[in-house]
């Protein structure tokens, strides 16, 4: 029966939406021909939408120490904002910008579902520069025009309208977009949007919508065998940006100028910048001379399209680092790394798209961090639903996936190997170095804003004034348990002489353990004691 369009539909309607991209995001990549051949468009719909769920979750978990819930509005700008910042590629970066205009409208109080619905698919051609008929523009605009038709009275009655109309627009596309009609299949935006117009159908009236036929009923030629276009950017840049509405006018117009497929879309000072270009690094001065950008992505389209189908390899290591340069340490032992930047913890979309590109049978995954252990475990249950054989060992800092890492043999036995990483990684006490932002209690007492704080598995131990005393504090206590090896990993920037005197610290104070030292951590400073 129908419900109301309230914050819990709204909620219900991301975790559907979530699920039916998950379930069409293979179907919708290999059909991705337009703007870009690149097979990810199914992709990048599904984390746009787990972003947009994960704050909505951020929502109703806020208000669930007290008696009231969260309202439509808190509910409707959450997922809009979480879309915003999580979005991904062009069709994500457009789905942000719909979901924008539904909050415009539904977080008023006299807003429903048609006039939402129509705010949505202006708001959207609005942030493209040059709108194309035939994508997922054409499918929003053609179900808003439905809903509009089918009156502002009844939310069920006006989603009901647009997703029947998005059915039949979405079949229409290969006709007014010829690379779509060679290729032969609809469009990948359109049905990806499709998926999350039928989730929002399913959370407003009760029922699932009805099966479709699968889009390789058509003559599909999939994005990775059909032809590329040698002439088009070379990259995609995509940008968050903090910047005032004149700032962002002028970037658009440079922008439009450098590329193509430019889609600028947010408001209220942050926006998420999307264009296809041949000069990456002239793009992101753009957004530099605008404002502040920030989580940005650079993807080499050549990368990505003229790669050779290759065979899967036996085993891989998935591993979660907090800096570039653990990244490329990682990558040199040969794992797949995923960059988690301080206030950007990975999403489990994330994880799995790293096992994908680790393109292995077996995968072994290290999260690296305490509270990523819900993410991780989805990531590797969505992996083996897909085949793929995955061992999560519970690391909850780097320098344990250093330790791990170090005793990997590919060439042991799979249950083996995952023994000797988890004991190795199990063997390595960790610390952390951290600046307290505020006052506050700890179990070391209270702290001041400004204070060195020394965490010993995670709990502090240590408040101090400085880092360098500090850490050789939280040295001492690492060490008096025993220990053989020391890892330090500093940030990049680290003071200078810090590592030379936490290395002769360790030398003089502890004979027999021996010290190593990383560059490139996220934190002030990282230590293992193995």
């Amino acid at each position: 029966m129908p419900q109301p369009l309230d914050a819990l539909a709204v909620r219900t309607w991301c975790s559907l939406a979530l699920e039916a991209l998950g379930r069409e995001r293979e179907e919708i990549d290999a059909i991705n021909v337009y703007p870009v051949a690149d097979g990810d468009t199914g992709t990048n719909l599904y984390l746009t939408v787990e972003s947009a769920a994960r704050a909505v979750e951020a929502v109703f978990a806020a208000y669930e120490t007290g008696s009231d819930a969260p309202g439509l509005a808190d509910a409707v700008r959450a997922m809009a904002h979480g879309a915003l910042i999580g979005a991904r590629g062009n069709s994500g970066t457009i789905l942000a910008q719909l979901l924008r205009g539904m909050a415009e409208v539904l977080g008023e109080r006299d807003g429903g579902a048609a006039e939402a619905l129509r705010r949505a698919a202006e708001s959207a051609r609005e942030a493209v520069a040059h709108p194309v008929e035939g994508t997922i523009l054409s499918v929003a605009s053609a179900a808003a025009e439905a809903a509009h038709a089918a009156g502002a009275g009844d939310d069920a009655t006006a989603v009901t309208a647009a997703y029947a109309r998005a059915c039949s627009a979405l079949e229409e596309t290969p006709g007014q977009l010829e690379v779509l009609g060679r290729a032969g299949v609809v469009d990948a935006g359109g049905q990806g949007l499709l998926a999350v117009l039928g989730a929002l159908f399913e959370a407003v009236t009760g029922d699932a919508p009805a099966a479709r036929p699968s889009s390789r009923a058509h003559p599909v030629v999939s994005a990775t065998t059909e032809p590329c276009d040698e002439s088009g950017p070379a990259f995609e840049v995509i940008y968050l940006l903090e910047a005032d509405e004149a700032a962002v006018t002028r970037l658009r117009s440079r922008l439009d100028g450098l590329g193509d497929s430019l889609v600028v879309v947010g408001g209220d000072g942050l926006w998420n910048v999307h264009v296809h270009v041949d000069d990456a690094g002239a793009a992101v001065e753009a957004g530099v001379e605008a404002g502040r950008p920030y989580r940005i992505r650079i993807t080499h389209f050549a990368a990505a399209e003229h790669t050779e189908p290759r065979e899967r390899v036996q085993r891989a290591v998935v591993a979660v680092v907090p800096g570039e340069g653990l990244a490329g340490l990682c990558a040199e032992a040969g794992a797949t790394t995923v960059l988690a930047r301080p206030g950007e913890p990975p999403a489990s979309g994330e994880l799995v798209e790293a096992i994908r590109r680790a393109h292995a049978r077996e995968v072994v995954l290290l999260p690296n961090d305490f509270d990523l252990r819900h993410t991780a475990a989805a990531a590797a249950e969505q992996a083996r639903d897909e085949g793929v054989r995955v061992a999560l060992i519970p690391t909850r800092s780097a320098v344990q996936g250093i330790a791990a890492l170090a005793v990997h043999e590919p060439d042991r036995r799979f249950d083996e190997d995952v023994v000797a990483m988890t004991s190795a990684a199990g063997a390595t006490r960790y610390g952390e170095l951290a600046v307290a932002e505020r006052q506050s209690f700890t179990s070391a007492g209270v702290c001041q804003a400004g204070d060195v704080l020394g965490l010993i598995e995670g709990d502090v131990a240590v408040i101090g004034a400085d880092l360098a005393t500090t850490a050789e504090t939280v040295l001492d206590r690492m060490l008096s348990a025993g220990g053989e090896l020391v890892t330090l990993v500093l940030p990049d920037g680290a003071a200078e002489g810090l590592a030379d005197r936490l290395e002769a610290h360790v030398r003089s104070g502890y004979l027999a353990v021996d010290t190593v030292i990383y560059h490139g951590g996220g934190a002030p400073l990282l230590i293992g004691v193995e």
